[in-house]
């Protein structure tokens, strides 16, 4: 694709205008707020009010696994909404039912029963208030480089910056070192025999470990083989249960349902959000392992919401698993990410401002550095929660520039593209991908 005009671009339109001044922005200093308005969307592309499209390359906040034409989950939404809109927790409908069966059969191992939220951030809140009521124990292990969620629980057991604004949070959250090589002094497989000792140190009081087997955010960490299963080892030894959030890993993303699939290995205690629904609409789920299950049939599961199993959210979650399943995506996503990964290599091999690259299936990042031999970064993580803008966003700029969608986040560009993309549609791009490139290239220390 050819680079855009150099016209000067209008200002924001009517609605922009209104949703600037009347709606919060997220994660932002309100004043560098100036939302962009999405006019239509199909396939892997979006169009914006002023005629411009874009190829969705991180899949909005990667969780439009399934593009933005998924025909059978938009019928579902629209069926369910004339039958029954909405009913009370204590009531049931089909889709709730049958896709509650649908996850125990896609998951892992014997996770077996679900609880149904209406987001990611509230599906590790469900999974945090379980872990504490199984064990009868109330510290939660996580790590520094994660994302679960902006509620008071998920934030506290976060350990991105975006945390901080929120301390002190909930207590009895701890936090562990990450199987991140470029930016630790423990390698990865160091850093877990660390989480041991930590557990040992905390004597009997953890009542989880909680990850994302592969990190997303917080720029696609990848963890070696063996990694989650001693982690889980070291869990049970403890007597501790191993949660794994895979809000934005899971269904498909990897090339297998789930993140944790990748290392087969099955956690006591998993959250899923985003491509449940292909984020057609707001659905959360935590899935526990049939013992843990069990245990709530003499004991009080004491929580709840009012749109627990919502049936308009979950009639598209149905749907979506069923497309997954019909239009065989998770395998396609394997073959296709394969492509994608060997074409990000050909970046970095023409880029020296690419640091690193990493990950799995259409489930990738892209690490910039100013000094490769020094890996000194571009974005700090302080970047985050401080005003302005950094070289990685203008690298992500001037990818919009040539007509594609990446999201940047800190040092890492955060490539996680509809399920459905076509090698041509990746060809395009990577081509616009390279051309922001060329300004981390620029801006490199000499």
């Amino acid at each position: 694709m050819s680079e855009r005009d150099s016209r000067i671009e209008p200002g924001p339109n009517e609605i922009e205008r209104t949703d600037r001044e009347h709606v919060f922005g997220t994660w932002s200093y309100q004043k560098e707020v100036s939302p962009t308005q999405v006019v239509d969307a199909d396939g892997v592309r979006f169009t914006t009010a002023d005629g411009e499209e874009y190829i969705d390359f991180s899949g909005q906040l990667m969780c439009s696994n399934l593009g933005h034409s998924a025909e059978k989950v938009a019928d579902a939404i629209d069926e369910q909404a004339r039958e029954a809109a909405y009913v009370a927790p204590n009531y049931t409908t089909r889709a709730r039912a049958k896709l509650g069966e649908k996850l125990a059969e896609v998951t892992p191992g014997s996770l077996s029963k679900t609880f149904f939220s209406t987001s990611g951030t509230e599906a590790v809140e469900a999974a945090i208030k379980i872990a504490r009521f199984y064990t009868g124990k109330r510290k939660i292990v996580s790590r520094y480089r994660s994302y679960h969620g902006a509620t008071y629980g998920s934030i506290s057991v976060t350990g991105d910056p975006r945390r901080l604004e929120s301390e002190p949070g909930i207590p009895g959250t701890i936090k562990a070192p990450d199987p991140y090589a470029y930016g630790s002094t423990l390698d990865p497989m160091e850093s877990v025999e660390y989480i041991d000792e930590m557990l040992a140190l905390e004597g009997d009081t953890v009542a989880a470990i909680l990850v994302e087997p592969i990190v997303g955010s917080n720029g696609i960490l990848v963890p070696p083989e063996g990694y989650l299963s001693r982690l889980k080892e070291i869990a049970h030894d403890h007597g501790a249960l191993l949660i794994c959030d895979e809000v934005m890993a899971g269904f498909g993303r990897t090339g297998e349902w789930f993140g944790c699939d990748v290392f087969g290995v099955e956690p006591d205690i998993m959250t899923m959000a985003k491509g449940l629904t292909g984020a057609y609409q707001p659905l959360g789920a935590t899935i526990v392992t049939s013992e843990i299950a069990e245990h709530f049939e003499e004991n009080m599961l004491c929580h709840g919401h009012t749109y627990a199993g919502h049936p308009v959210a979950v009639a598209a979650g149905l749907a979506a698993i069923e497309t997954y399943q019909e239009e065989n995506l998770i395998e396609r996503a394997s073959e296709v990410g394969e492509y994608l990964g060997d074409r990000i290599e050909e970046l970095a091999e023409n880029h020296p401002s690419v640091g690193d690259t990493r990950g799995v299936g259409l489930f990738r990042g892209v690490e910039l550095t100013k000094h490769p031999e020094k890996r000194v970064p571009f974005g700090e993580r302080e970047d985050k929660i401080d005003t302005g803008t950094t070289v990685v966003d203008e690298v992500s700029a001037t990818a919009a520039e040539n007509g594609t969608y990446v999201a940047s986040m800190i040092n890492t560009l955060i490539v996680a593209p509809p399920l459905t993309i076509t090698e041509a549609e990746i060809d395009e791009a990577i081509e616009a991908l390279d051309a922001g490139l060329d300004v981390s290239d620029a801006a490199m220390a000499h």
